[in-house]
């Protein structure tokens, strides 16, 4: 225990300075979107509490807002905004609006009639009334709703990495797709810790008077815009092109570690889902971008893959992996999968990918299209000797390996499938086979030596070139260590690419990484 702690100190110390940016740039998220909210919940509570007929509606659509997944609403916002800060921004605000604009509503109409009237008796007008009488005492329950709406955006901030928008989910995602766990501590930790300071520091000023309240009050909007500015600080940069790199590339030998110490190539970049990276650079918010070299959407979006002329990006297999158990449990399975052992090639691939990410046809169409053409379609059993659990990760291709690998187990043997798709990352998928939550998922050597093995940088650098030596190796040590075995190859090699724009590669005469890297020093 004690030397997973100091691993984990130690990471964190040589990643102090992106920790910090990334520190800084969610707590700008969190306050310019709470700030927004302020702007908007606080009027909007004060409104539904004078005219209260409105107030169900009101309430109602904040309420059916805050119920929409996170990340379905970040994709929402992406065809309107795009990607980065503003999607992130809007999203973050529609999650705190319910709180403050029900607390407002609800701490103004629970004060005394009898107060009110007094007031009146006054001679106060409506407006004085408001901001000497209401607003003051409601301001504890107000309050309450500013803190649980900061707390609620400190946590959903978490997820602005998908759209490139920063924030310490780029270490947590980046953890999850490279099994590294003191990556996804260090961003989980100071998420947690910057939503307990900042509740802890709203409940002091919660129990505050109002004579020292309001004098906090004061301060407040402005700590707020200087927050907020740290995300307009920590985002600043002066490349002159953006490169959108995933989560799992930025951390790998085989990606932009490899960029960064072979090459010597300084962009700026920013993290960012593989589901909208292509879309991004298509858009000309990306100018590069970490792609596959099977991906169809090469195609769809006019991208050109920039030469790997110093070979940091080698060539692996695509293979199923299976765990022995399964393989024992159901002695049937190794043969039918291996049925699309070598039939898919890397164009082939790359068509199917274009199918399914361009031309949206389902996985299941493009898988049976395939099988049909290849000869291998049969109808399915109906069996019942057995469920065999199908995973795959969160891409196209994967899906599409997944309906094909299902379609040959109905139509070859008496077992039923199941498939568990869109699992996320290596580690989600490679976790969910030792925990015996599925039988086998589709991986590429490549990840299984560099990711999950993680051998001596020696040893990987010596094979990682020779597609052969390293599936026999991976092969090897997974049924050492794991009890898992590669079956056949698929016959494609999957490997990580840099892509630009077709038009924008032939303007900047960029057409190696080596070109892109003498470019950026020019400029």
């Amino acid at each position: 225990m004690i030397e997973q702690q100091q691993s984990l100190w130690s990471f964190m110390s040589e990643q102090s300075d992106k920790l910090l940016n990334q520190t800084l740039q969610h707590v700008g998220l969190t306050f310019i979107s709470l700030l927004l909210a302020i702007a908007i919940g606080l009027p909007l509570g004060v409104f539904i509490a004078r005219k209260r007929k409105l107030s169900g509606g009101v309430l109602g659509l904040a309420g059916v807002l805050q119920t929409i997944p996170s990340i379905a609403l970040l994709g929402f916002m992406i065809p309107f905004l795009g990607i980065g800060a503003k999607p992130a921004i809007v999203a973050l605000l529609i999650y705190a609006l319910l709180p403050i604009i029900r607390n407002t509503y609800t701490g103004i109409i629970g004060i005394d009639k009898h107060i009110i009237e007094a007031a009146k008796a006054l001679g106060m007008s409506k407006t004085q009334i408001l901001f000497r009488v209401e607003l003051p005492l409601a301001m504890p329950v107000i309050l309450a709703g500013i803190r649980t709406a900061t707390v609620i955006n400190v946590g959903v901030a978490t997820l602005a990495s998908y759209i490139a928008a920063g924030g310490l989910g780029e270490f947590i995602f980046g953890g999850i797709s490279l099994n590294n766990t003191n990556m996804i501590l260090a961003g989980a930790i100071p998420a947690a810790l910057l939503a307990i300071i900042l509740d802890f520091l709203l409940s002091l000023i919660q129990k505050l008077d109002f004579k020292k309240l309001r004098k906090v009050l004061y301060v407040f909007p402005v700590a707020i815009l200087v927050l907020s500015g740290f995300y307009i600080l920590s985002s600043a940069y002066g490349s002159v092109l953006t490169a959108g790199f995933t989560p799992e590339f930025m951390g790998r030998q085989d990606g932009d570690l490899g960029l960064k110490s072979v090459y010597g190539l300084k962009i700026h970049t920013i993290v960012i889902s593989d589901a909208v990276m292509y879309k991004a650079a298509y858009a000309k918010e990306l100018d590069v971008i970490s792609g596959y070299s099977t991906d169809g959407r090469l195609k769809a979006f006019d991208l050109r893959i920039l030469k790997d002329d110093k070979g940091i990006f080698p060539p692996y297999y695509a293979a199923p992996i299976v765990r022995e158990i399964a393989l024992k449990k159901f002695p049937d399975l190794e043969n039918v999968l291996n049925l699309l052992a070598g039939k898919i090639t890397d164009s082939i691939m790359t068509d199917l990918n274009y199918k399914t990410d361009y031309l949206h046809q389902t996985p299941e169409r493009v898988a049976k299209d395939f099988l049909v053409k290849m000869g291998l379609y049969k109808e399915s059993r109906n069996g019942n000797a057995g469920l065999i659990r199908i995973g795959s990760k969160i891409f196209g291709e994967q899906y599409v390996l997944a309906e094909m690998y299902s379609m040959l187990i109905k139509g070859n043997t008496d077992y039923n499938v199941t498939t568990k798709t869109g699992l996320g990352g290596t580690k989600i998928c490679f976790d969910a086979l030792m925990n015996d939550q599925i039988d086998f998922y589709p991986e590429y050597t490549g990840t299984g030596l560099l990711v999950l093995l993680q051998p001596d940088p020696k040893l990987s650098k010596e094979i990682a070139h020779d597609k052969d030596r390293t599936y026999d190796y991976v092969s090897s040590e997974f049924q050492k260590k794991f009890k898992i075995k590669w079956l056949k190859p698929i016959g494609f090699n999957n490997s990580y690419a840099l892509m630009m724009r077709q038009k924008q590669s032939a303007k900047l005469h960029v057409n190696t990484i080596t070109d892109l890297k003498n470019y950026l020093d020019k400029n």
